[in-house]
């Protein structure tokens, strides 16, 4: 059996795209890229959501690893593209997040939130008086 299984494993080491795709090398930034999908899902939820400690952090950690990605040999492509596509989202929340606490984001949300409620209760408004309008004409015309 110990035999069948080294034959295998240097049938799929000989090829090298078989070798490659059951490396490490492969697999580690395979399984790490949740970290940046979730990170570009996360730029569409509110900004107050954001912490503003752990993206300064994931902003290190991707700058570090996309270094990293390159300075192994052989160099690691795939790694240096997970950590590259992280740390645009992460400068993007960073920027969002900035945005919102420190250059008057939240303020402006705010008003934006009063001013449609205005709205709307004027629209609500509105519509009443003008039922009220047509149940007072149809009371007149008959």
């Amino acid at each position: 059996m110990a035999a069948f299984i080294k034959a295998i494993n240097a049938k799929i080491r000989s090829h090298p795209m078989l070798s490659y795709v059951c490396s490490t090398h492969f697999w580690g930034p395979v399984s790490n890229f949740g970290i940046p999908i979730a990170a570009v899902m996360d730029t569409q939820k509110s900004p107050e959501l954001i912490s503003g400690s752990m993206t300064g952090a994931l902003t290190i950690y991707s700058a570090t690893f996309m270094r990293y990605a390159l300075a192994v040999q052989p160099k690691n492509y795939l790694l240096f593209l997970c950590h590259f596509v992280n740390e645009g989202a992460q400068l993007t929340q960073g920027y969002r997040w900035m945005q919102y606490h420190k250059w008057g984001g939240r303020e402006e949300m705010e008003k934006q939130k009063v001013e449609s409620g205005v709205k709307g209760a004027v629209g609500k408004v509105e519509a009443e008086a003008k039922n009220a309008l047509d149940k007072a004409k149809e009371v007149v015309s008959k």
